[in-house]
């Protein structure tokens, strides 16, 4: 895949950030768990559920500390407005945030920043514990 420059990555809309980034998010908490050992996809898919939710993705959001490029990435991606409607299970505020953190998802995976997605993830992964107790 091309690498693109981090003002190059800017220059996509967060909406395409995020969709993009939706689907780097969901792949690493697929690989993460598929990691933690061979289990029915029933408990696999369970597990992926509690973790891609837009409620998961907004608390992890408020414990993250991003870089400034990545804020401003972060809060175009929640303040874009959104063409389609946010779905019922959902709290819009929470939709805003999730959105916002897959627009960095998407924005470091365009401009090659493995280590610092890694990174950010591998606090997502290990806040899941305090996430999930209060969920």
């Amino acid at each position: 895949m091309q690498k693109l420059s981090e003002k190059e990555a800017r220059l996509f809309s967060p909406l395409t950030l995020a969709f993009l980034g939706d689907s780097v998010y969901e792949l690493m908490i697929r690989t993460a768990i598929t990691m933690q050992g061979n289990t029915a996809v029933k408990n696999l898919h369970d597990v992926k559920v509690r973790m891609v939710c837009a409620a998961y993705q907004a608390r992890a959001s408020e414990k993250l500390e991003f870089t400034e490029a990545e804020q401003a990435v972060f809060q175009r991606g929640r303040n874009a407005v959104h063409a389609s409607a946010i779905p019922k299970s959902a709290v819009p505020a929470d939709y805003r945030k999730a959105t916002g953190l897959e627009a960095v998802f998407g924005y470091l995976h365009l401009s090659g920043n493995t280590e610092r997605l890694e990174n950010l993830f591998q606090e997502i992964w290990n806040m899941q514990a305090d996430i999930l107790k209060k969920s």
